[in-house]
């Protein structure tokens, strides 16, 4: 980790993390276009259930990236005992909040259910998916930390089976519950429910199997010594970033309801997937990112971290050029794909547009809080995830519309990604400037 060269390192940690991103979301397409074939509200349903999820992500993240980044600056100063109390700590925070979570969603489903944005032709469909995610919410909270975990150790290989495994599974069950069995959108969330279960079981053992560094067992797991407080501090620019991302889903589903019903919640949902698709590979070249980072800069290679952040903002920024010109030319025969209904693709050819132009931005802000949070600053890290993840796009969701009607629900996000660079340029010139030159 602090002697491959940083180009070869960087895209050998990122290729089995691209490909399990890729994976995850051509899964999420195809469960798009399987359920599009249900109708426009089963349809929209798809974007009511990602909130929830988001939820889930958003905590199994806090803990993964939190527990992550302290684990791999602990392995970089050689203490691998400090660095399994911690993982096994963030794992057990992880599925105990996912516990609690389930138990609340199935106490105040229907109350849920409309908070996530849903209206009385969709909700009958997102509650038929979401009774299923419940149940398993524990083990999908706990499967986002476990990887992370993985990652952050430099061992993305061994993350990339669990989820590659899990999302080629769902695929094959969405086909089998949809269509073969006749379950309807029911099928799909159980085709969800069983591959995340095996994904979690897959990840767990990699580490029950003495294939990792860091350790998982009962008696690593600790209240004290703040471990579980740093943890959440550490993670909580990911747990800001994922919730106000679920928020801004939900108030995106809210508004695009109000102007165009079905079918503009139908559309923004499709968006969505189609824009974190193009998105993916980006994002998987970050997180390979962060492991070098954290454990350069526990080291005290600050050059190297350096290198590795301008070689990560080159490459990424590389690759969304070649994807979202692809994405703009095809963009209405993309929507078509997963909803041949005119209304949904007007809508969504649009807002797909717009997010690929305002794509191209997002590296310099992604990177740069990557490289925040896997060195350890807090609060520079919590600043710009919340930036990026709601506190610019939810008054931009409410400003907007108000002035444009449906024109401004397709604006607010490309646009809050827009103004979160300059943030971002002026927090990656603090870092560098109070960060060593040369490595101690």
């Amino acid at each position: 980790m602090t002697q491959t060269p940083i180009h070869k390192l960087i895209i050998t940690l990122a290729v089995p993390t691209v490909l399990s991103m890729m994976v995850t979301t051509i899964y999420n397409l195809v469960d798009t276009a399987f359920v599009g074939t249900l109708g426009t509200s089963a349809s929209g349903a798809v974007g009511v259930v990602f909130g929830f999820m988001s939820i889930l992500q958003a905590f199994g993240f806090m803990f993964g990236q939190g527990a992550g980044s302290m684990l791999s600056r602990k392995l970089g100063a050689r203490d691998a005992r400090a660095a399994s109390i911690i993982a096994s700590t963030g794992f057990a925070a992880s599925f105990a909040s996912g516990v609690v979570i389930a138990i609340l969603g199935f106490i105040f489903e229907d109350p849920l259910i409309r908070m996530l944005g849903s209206t009385d032709t969709i909700a009958p469909y997102a509650k038929a998916y979401l009774n299923n995610i419940m149940f398993v919410a524990p083990f999908c909270s706990s499967s986002f930390t476990l990887n992370n975990l993985l990652r952050y150790e430099g061992k993305a290989k061994l993350g990339m089976i669990g989820l590659l495994t899990g999302g080629i599974l769902n695929i094959g069950g969405d086909a089998l519950f949809i269509f073969g069995m006749g379950m309807g959108i029911a099928g799909a969330g159980l085709s969800t429910a069983i591959s995340q279960v095996i994904s979690f079981s897959i990840l767990l053992f990699m580490f029950l199997s003495g294939n990792t560094e860091s350790k998982l067992t009962f008696s690593n797991i600790t209240l004290k010594d703040r471990i579980l407080i740093e943890t959440v501090e550490t993670g909580f620019p990911s747990l800001l970033r994922q919730g106000l991302g679920s928020l801004a889903t939900i108030l995106v589903n809210f508004k695009a309801a109000q102007y165009a019903g079905d079918a503009g919640v139908s559309a923004m949902t499709i968006v969505t997937r189609v824009a974190f698709f193009l998105f993916a590979i980006a994002l998987g070249i970050g997180q390979g990112f962060q492991p070098v980072c954290a454990w350069s800069y526990g080291a005290g290679k600050f050059r190297r971290q350096r290198e590795a952040y301008r070689f990560t903002i080159i490459l990424s920024e590389l690759v969304l050029v070649t994807l979202t010109v692809f994405a703009m030319i095809f963009s209405g025969s993309l929507i078509r794909i997963f909803r041949d209904d005119p209304e949904v693709i007007e809508i969504g050819t649009r807002a797909l547009r717009l997010q690929c132009i305002s794509q191209l931005f997002m590296p310099l802000v992604m990177v740069t809080e990557m490289l925040m949070q896997s060195s350890g600053k807090k609060l520079p890290a919590t600043v710009l995830s919340s930036l990026r993840g709601g506190v610019l796009l939810i008054p931009l969701l409410l400003i907007m519309p108000a002035l444009r009607g449906l024109a401004g629900v397709q604006e607010a996000q490309p646009l809050s990604y827009i103004l979160s660079v300059p943030c971002a340029v002026l927090m990656a010139r603090w870092f560098f400037s109070i960060t060593p030159k040369e490595d101690s």
